[in-house]
């Protein structure tokens, strides 16, 4: 492993519920479970002094946990169909030495390509591997946090958009120099890599 040991060592996990999907694409089949995920939520003891702190951007209703578990249950079979050892599309680059201000940007948009790029192109892989819970959940938990992030589109914001701009698009480049199948697989097999580093931001 690199990456500072893929950034940590892991967390340990914790069950969680699953929402099914209701419709063919994945970011959309997230939406009508939105609100299932907001009640369990609120029935948390303690819930309401948990969430990520992304520099501005809060986001509350996620914990950590559950994307670990859902994360790891697909790990094996992710990892095992990586054979491009050599590549890794989250890179240092992308990730390390981020400010408070860029990462509400940065997370923003790397949410956005795994929902509308990766999760999207890999919903019919994920049926006949027998994977789409796992699935379903991280693409449920990524649409809730996008849905709460509001990057500020100020004048004066303009540098740290770009910056957060600049480390995403290194990790794009690198995603699409591989053969679509082999990205498809490399950007799912390092969600653990994204999971720490947002953990990161995570307070209690």
């Amino acid at each position: 492993m690199n990456f500072q040991q893929r950034l940590q060592s892991l967390w340990s996990l914790a069950s969680r519920p699953f929402c099914p999907p209701t419709a063919s694409q994945m970011q959309m089949a997230a939406l009508p479970c939105l609100g299932f995920t907001l009640l369990l939520w609120s029935q948390v003891p303690g819930a309401e002094g948990q969430e990520f702190q992304f520099g501005p951007c809060q986001v509350k209703g996620v914990v950590p946990q559950k994307l670990w578990e859902a994360f790891w249950a697909v790990k094996d079979t992710l990892q095992a169909q990586d054979n491009i050892t050599s590549v890794q599309l989250l890179q240092q680059e992308v990730l390390q030495n981020i400010s408070d201000a860029e990462s509400c940007y940065l997370v923003h948009t790397l949410l956005e390509f795994y929902l509308k790029t990766v999760f999207k192109t890999y919903h019919n892989r994920t049926v006949e591997v027998r994977t789409l819970k796992s699935f379903s959940t991280l693409a449920n938990n990524f649409v809730l946090i996008v849905s709460q992030l509001q990057p500020s589109q100020e004048n004066e914001m303009f540098s740290i958009r770009d910056s957060a701009h600049r480390r995403f698009l290194l990790f794009r480049r690198a995603f699409k120099q591989l053969d679509i199948e082999a990205a498809l697989t490399k950007a799912l097999g390092e969600v653990d890599i994204l999971l720490t580093w947002m953990q990161k931001f995570y307070k209690l």
